[in-house]
């Protein structure tokens, strides 16, 4: 008896349908959507990978333009230090006295303070620029990236 009812119950058991079609249509459909999702992202790292470099070449450029330019700003404050130098010993030779050789090296200590200050004060206004310069590319492509994250 109970092998009856076992088998009675297995007819009256209704299985879900599997429509194979149907699950192969939607495999294909998130697929499609994964694919295309990759694709979109690609572009935006391919785009964003291609801003970056050119902002990098930027600076790059920017930097090396920089460097020349404290290259000869430090070749010229050297110069006109060796000048001076020179010029001092010049004057020294030519002293008559004790005083006078204590006088021309106060001037010259007194001038060689003075022109070192305005030397600094020139080469951290160059520097000062030069960091801006090099670093303007940069800081405009992160801002430029913050401003799509923040919209996606």
């Amino acid at each position: 008896m109970s092998r009856t009812k076992t088998a009675e119950t297995i007819e009256n058991v209704e299985f879900p349908s599997f429509d194979a079609s149907k699950a192969t249509d939607q495999m294909r459909a998130f697929a499609e959507k994964g694919v295309e999702q990759s694709k979109e992202a690609y572009a935006k790292l391919k785009t964003g990978a291609e801003e970056t470099q050119k902002a990098l070449e930027s600076s790059y450029e920017t930097a090396k333009t920089v460097s020349n330019d404290l290259s000869l700003k430090t070749i010229s404050a050297l110069r006109a230090n060796a000048e001076a130098g020179f010029s001092h010993l010049e004057a020294l030779i030519g002293a008559k006295s004790l005083s006078e050789v204590v006088e021309l090296q106060t001037a010259f200590l007194r001038k060689r303070v003075e022109s070192t200050v305005e030397q600094a004060k020139d080469f951290q206004a160059v520097a000062s620029k030069a960091a801006e310069d090099v670093s303007k590319p940069i800081k405009t492509a992160f801002e430029k990236a913050m401003k799509e994250i923040k919209v996606a």
